[in-house]
């Protein structure tokens, strides 16, 4: 038996022998691709290579690319466990030529490879091809000596590949083996190309890029033809393996053989052993997504990571794991893959410490959410109803985090379905609604086919702020125009800059561009993915044409404020993985000339001190007049010196690496100090979560923390005069002061008890009883939720069994509760469902629990209404 290690191995080995570079994994957060959520295929890191925008060094490569399929076009998550072969996590084999060899030498390769290398028998193997692919189907007879009849032509939906709606794109090859009339399926015609069994199973996929696509739909041969291939690992280990499934390969059985012993269950390959197989898939996905920078959250990639997870768990509860255990199978996903990808080994405390609040998180969503899915499907009941609406499934998911798909779940095992088209009517605002409101107001995207005919701009920033330069292109709005004059607001495009274009997290230059005829401010600067950087701001004097000569300089002062804030990062960054672990990754940052901004993954809120030894490294650092020296170097070299590069970041072969002494190394493209003592002092002015596992660090340097000093300097001396204290008895007299409000609120409270005591005696009399049960039905003068809360807590001990409806108007809105003793809840009562109809009369809403629920509505002119609807809907119920 050939272990899945051998296979990567062999794979690879026998591809450098064929002259290709071995290219490692890239992360599964692709880079600067909107269009993907995870890593999904060989391709993707190449993808810019194949576009004709990047080129690289070599015109061969090979890798095992680690890729994630949930989310997107690209989405198994609801055929995991089900299949034999679907997966969120997998591995791909591939093989790449940028315009160097083409369909000869990749099906002769794939041919030698499967035959002579893996040693699968050739009459076993079959191959699809384009039904249009006259050249592949002679290639494959004259290559592999593979008879015609084992040659399937198909349509172009099977067996043509495309990048995207226009661009590159071509037919491609797909090798099947014959596992052989055992596993054949029921089909009267059980062959490739007609039915979809496992008797067939897919090994490999050849995709031939030899066409451009327009947006007509004609293709155009490529003057430089490509080669993209990919098999997957878990596929061909269990040919090489002779097992079935891809869950019994040495990839994953030992997983389930880890859960068989976490349960004392035995694992079974039929639908028994459906919760083990989405356990063992999703552990994978869930270790590898979280190593690589992503974290359970609400939105994009972070949903996708939340909802694998959640799925996981759930499904454990099958197995009877009812509490987190997720997280105590990383240590043997690590053993099994961490010698391959060593990340994972790195990180794995963390990943552990992430799952495992995520899990409890999940306990307390899941049993919260729950309770109201299962509260509102019995009201939906009541009413005749079969469909969750789209309403209550938006609310689930945006208050309490309860994942669709698991309110799917819950309403199929009821025979209810989802509203999903409102749910995703609901989310699509919600994603506009954000959108909306981060819009720029010149967004890089909407000017890259206007700038992409102008060369790159030279950046000379890193060592001027004063240079002379040329117009080379003057826009208004997204017009390119021939000039401009005073008052006009535009963009100008120069060939060369000291303004810097924001990225990195750091924010553009603003300054001025000049000649003795203009004076143009500039107010921003952005630059595009390909290098040009363009000016943004507004004429205040004269005219501007193209080909004009002008000086470009930049805001000074602003500049160099930047400039400490930036250094100032990286020396966060270190500090804060010295402090709080290795785990800790930039995940977000801002650095503009008032502040710093930096996000980045740890669990937990920072201990005061922790801020404070992070504050005492980042200023020794800075005491220290650290040199900081900045040099080009190969990717390979910045690696072997340690030195930091961020999460899903895509570096070419050259990089610019940012060294402070030797406390701190990090890949930059970014302005810096140069020497730390330039970034004066520094102190961190706040912490706090800005999503599930990710932190937010702001500080301030420098001028602009002197500044912080005197205002907070004012403050104290301002509350020391008002109090008639000295500043450092400050605490000691607010101290006092709060004590002795805090016990006149609790002399308030007393009195607003005996006035509860009061008023209970005055409506007492007001209890009825109908069918048995105590019924209290009235309003009540101004008074709060809370307030109505302890008048209901009162005449409830007095009967053992009873129903109690108060209302209040209270700052011009109606307040509702709803009460119910136990046995009342047995009788079938539903307190939420009752509040919830009669909030709906005062113009309002509600919910709860059975025994006790709340709710508000905007008409407080009709509460009397909606208590005399409530008297008549009570009666109806008991």
């Amino acid at each position: 038996m050939m272990t899945s290690n051998e296979i990567r191995e062999k794979f690879l080995s026998f591809f450098e022998s064929k002259g290709h570079k071995r290219v490692p994994s890239s992360s599964l957060i692709p880079h600067n691709d909107p269009t993907l959520l995870f890593t999904n295929a060989g391709m993707n890191q190449f993808k810019d290579v194949f576009l004709g925008i990047k080129k690289l060094p070599y015109t061969r490569a090979t890798t095992v690319q680690k890729c994630v399929r949930a989310g997107g076009k690209h989405n198994d998550l609801d055929s995991v466990g089900r299949t034999a072969r679907h997966h969120t996590f997998f591995e791909m084999l591939g093989n790449f030529s940028f315009g160097d060899y083409f369909k000869k030498e990749a099906i002769a390769y794939a041919w030698e490879f499967l035959t002579e290398v893996l040693m699968l028998p050739k009459e076993k193997l079959w191959v699809s091809i384009y039904e249009k692919d006259d050249e592949a189907f002679y290639l494959w007879q004259e290559i592999a000596k593979i008879p015609p009849e084992k040659i399937v032509r198909m349509s172009e939906k099977d067996n043509f590949w495309a990048m995207g709606d226009t661009g590159p794109c071509g037919p491609c090859s797909e090798i099947y083996i014959d596992r052989g009339e055992e596993h054949r399926c029921n089909s009267p015609e059980c062959k490739l190309g007609v039915c979809d069994c496992d008797r067939w199973r897919e090994l490999w996929n050849l995709v031939f890029m030899q066409y451009n696509r327009d947006e007509e739909g004609n293709l155009t041969p490529l003057p430089k033809p490509s080669i993209d291939t990919g098999m997957g690992l878990e596929r061909i280990a269990t040919v090489m393996q002779n097992v079935y499934s891809n869950y019994d390969t040495d990839l994953l059985r030992p997983i389930i053989a880890f859960v068989e012993n976490m349960t004392g269950k035995k694992y079974y390959g039929d639908d028994r052993g459906f919760p083990f197989r989405v356990i063992a898939d999703h552990i994978r996905a869930i270790t590898f997504l979280i190593s690589d920078g992503v974290l359970p959250g609400n939105e994009g990639r972070s949903y996708v990571l939340r909802r694998i997870l959640r799925r996981a768990a759930r499904f454990g509860r099958e197995l009877d794991l009812n509490e987190p255990f997720l997280y105590k199978i990383v240590p043997k996903v690590v053993e099994l893959m961490g010698d391959v990808y060593p990340e994972i080994k790195k990180n794995q405390d963390y990943v552990q410490r992430v799952i495992e609040n995520e899990e409890i998180r999940f306990d307390q969503t899941l049993n919260e959410g729950l309770r109201l899915l299962y509260e509102g499907i019995a009201d939906l009941e009541r009413e005749g109803k079969k469909v969750v609406p789209g309403e209550m499934a938006f609310m689930l998911y945006d208050t309490y985090g309860f994942p669709l798909d698991l309110t799917e779940d819950v309403a199929r095992e009821k025979g209810f379905s989802v509203d999903k088209q409102t749910f995703e009517e609901l989310m699509t605002k919600q994603r506009e609604k954000a959108k909306a409101a981060r819009k720029e107001e010149y967004p890089v995207d909407e000017l890259y086919e206007v700038l992409a005919p102008m060369e790159a701009t030279v950046f000379v920033g890193y060592d001027k702020l004063k240079d002379d330069a040329e117009i080379k292109m003057i826009m208004v709005g997204k017009e390119p125009v021939t000039e401009i004059e005073t008052g006009k607001e535009a963009i100008l495009l120069l060939d060369k800059t000291p303004f810097y274009g924001e990225g990195g997290g750091q924010v553009g230059d603003t300054g001025f561009i000049y000649n003795e005829n203009l004076r143009f401010k500039v107010l921003d600067t952005k630059k595009t993915p390909d290098g040009k950087i363009y000016h943004i701001g507004k004429v205040e004097m004269g005219t501007a044409s193209i080909n004009d000569k002008v000086t470009a300089e930049v805001d000074e002062e602003r500049r160099k404020n930047i400039m400490r804030n930036h250094s100032a990062t990286h020396l966060l960054h270190k500090a804060l993985k010295m402090v709080l672990g290795e785990h800790v990754n930039q995940s977000g940052s801002l650095v503009d000339s008032e502040r710093l901004r930096f996000d980045f993954n740890h669990y937990q809120a920072l201990t005061q001190e922790e801020i404070e030894k992070i504050e005492e490294i980042v200023n020794e650092a800075i005491l220290d007049n650290l040199p900081v020296k900045i040099k080009e170097t190969s990717l390979k070299e910045a690696q072997e010196e340690e030195a930091i590069a961020l999460f899903g970041e895509k570096y070419g072969e050259i990089v610019r690496m940012v060294s402070m002494g030797d406390f701190s190394k990090e890949l930059c493209g970014g302005t810096h100090v140069r020497a730390t003592g330039e970034i004066g002092l520094f102190k961190i002015v706040s912490e706090g979560s800005v999503a599930a596992g990710i932190r937010r660090i702001e500080a301030v340097t420098g001028k602009n923390l002197i500044s912080l000093f005197r205002e907070n300097q004012k403050v104290l001396e301002n509350t020391s005069s008002y109090l008639k204290v000295s500043n450092a008895d400050i605490p000691f007299k607010v101290e006092s002061l709060f004590n002795e409000i805090k016990e006149k609120d609790r002399m308030i409270e007393e009195l607003k008890d005996k006035i509860i005591n009061y008023k209970v005696k005055e409506i007492i009399n007001k209890v009825e009883n109908i069918k048995g049960v105590n019924v209290l039905i009235t309003e009540l003068d101004d008074m709060s939720l809370e307030d109505l809360r302890k008048v209901s807590d009162f005449v409830k001990s007095r009967f053992s069994s009873s129903l109690i409806l108060l209302a209040s108007r209270k700052e011009d809105k109606a307040v509702f509760i709803c009460s119910a003793t136990k046995d009342v809840t047995n009788k079938g009562i539903n307190a939420g469902a009752i509040i919830r109809e009669v909030a709906q009369i005062a113009g309002g809403s509600g919910g709860g629990r059975p025994d006790f629920a709340q709710a508000g509505g905007k008409n407080p002119e009709k509460i009397k209404e909606a208590l005399s609807f409530a008297r008549e809907l009570i009666k109806e119920r008991l």
